[in-house]
């Protein structure tokens, strides 16, 4: 077998990256394929993230500095993994980059955003706000590039851009570039994508005003998301006084996801404190199936629940529809502990949809999966965090140096 001490990473979020930074701090080859503009994952969207609630820049930050100053790894994002052959010691892979329009001159000086004539949907901000075509994922992106979304910048557009920069940055000549690596394991951490709150008829998003998911509620809540921090209810930017969290939307359902997302009730009640901290005349409403916080996170939990401005309502929710002549949310649930249904209005409605993972919407040819889209490690091809599991930061981190280990003995054919 041969012996490659070199590791594939897929997916450069929070998992890929302490996998990245502790295998090449064994003295590995790391190369680290990401399909984002930008390193850092779903936890880069977190306003604040378990278990020390602190900007997820903190942690991040860490691992970008030990990428810049570690000579063995490289990255590249823009980039997908197109095809995986061979075996454990002996991978062949094949990648391809797509063009970012933004070469390694750019400065992030943002004269190119300044000039540029077209706009986009910020899907870092899940919609809730625009950028122009040319744009800085956010402020601290990593790498500190702009790049130009081809989809909304179009014909001409590109030449403003490019006239505006003084560093000779912009690259319209850009084309997708296949490259092949041949490594000795490789490591899956391409993380989760939120479950598409659209296919939750009965809850109102996508149809009613001010029903939000959990992630547009984290990047409401951020001071770098679109309304500065400030919880304001999309329609009409009013202060959000009463809010209710449903819980598993879209999880524990045959119909949807059947298995227990694990960080849904962590964030809501997370959430919850967001709002009480900004407004303490605030009220907050959790439905719920079962609050379920495992091990050290069970004080957070009774922290939570001993607001007095804050209810817990154990029961399903039925329907969530607009107030008539308002932009008021009514949601109708049972209280199963009283056996009531109740009917309340609320400013805004936060869905805690579950923990779909990228498996179950794209599959890398040559990695096996379960029948949810979970990745399953076999010799030489390891899953890492989410991608494996649903589970918080720390357990992904703690998962993600086991992958680590893993790879680096296969890689060396041990």
């Amino acid at each position: 077998m041969p012996d490659i001490n070199r590791v594939l990473v897929i997916g450069g979020g929070f998992s890929g990256l302490t996998t990245a930074v502790d295998a090449a701090e064994t003295g590995a080859e790391v190369v680290v394929i990401e399909k984002n503009p930008y390193l850092g994952g779903r936890v880069a969207q977190l306003n604040k993230y378990f278990p020390k609630l602190c900007p997820p820049i903190c942690g991040l930050e860490i691992n970008f500095r030990r990428i810049k100053t570690n000579a063995n790894i490289s990255f590249y994002t823009m980039a997908e993994v197109d095809s995986i052959s061979g075996g454990p010691g002996n991978y062949n892979v094949t990648v391809k980059v797509n063009p970012r329009y933004v070469n390694d001159n750019c400065v992030a000086c943002d004269a190119c955003a300044q000039a540029c004539p077209a706009e986009r949907p910020n899907e870092y901000n899940f919609g809730m706000d625009k950028t122009r075509a040319a744009y800085l994922p956010f402020n601290q992106a990593f790498p500190q590039k702009y790049v130009i979304d081809s989809n909304y910048c179009k014909a001409d557009c590109g030449k403003a851009c490019k006239e505006a920069c003084k560093y000779n940055a912009i690259d319209l000549d850009m084309k997708p570039e296949t490259m092949s690596f041949t490594v000795g394991s490789i490591v899956v951490a391409t993380g989760w994508n939120p479950y598409d709150a659209n296919k939750l008829s009965l809850l109102g998003f996508g149809k009613v005003k001010n029903v939000i998911t959990n992630m547009m509620m984290e990047r409401l809540a951020s001071p770098t998301g679109p309304t500065s921090g400030k919880i304001l209810r999309p329609s009409d930017g009013k202060p959000v006084q009463n809010i209710a969290f449903v819980q598993c939307a879209g999880s524990r359902d045959e119909n949807h996801l059947p298995f227990c997302s694990y960080i849904c009730c962590l964030a809501s009640l997370k959430q919850t404190t967001y709002i009480r901290e900004q407004n303490p005349e605030s009220k907050a409403t959790i439905f719920y199936i079962d609050i379920r916080t495992p091990g050290k996170y069970e004080k957070f939990y009774w922290k939570v629940k001993e607001d007095a401005n804050v209810t817990f309502i154990k029961g399903k929710v039925a329907d969530i529809i607009q107030d008539e002549g308002s932009d008021d949310v009514v949601v109708t649930a049972e209280d199963m502990l009283t056996g009531n249904k109740v009917k309340m209005k609320f400013d805004m409605v936060v869905l805690a949809t579950g923990m779909e993972p990228s498996g179950a919407s794209k599959k890398i040819a040559g990695v096996k999966y379960n029948e949810n889209g979970f990745a399953l490690p076999v010799t030489g091809i390891y899953s890492a965090g989410c991608t494996k599991n649903p589970m918080d930061v720390a357990r992904s981190a703690q998962d993600s140096t086991s992958a680590a280990l893993k790879a680096i003995s296969a890689g060396k054919g041990r």
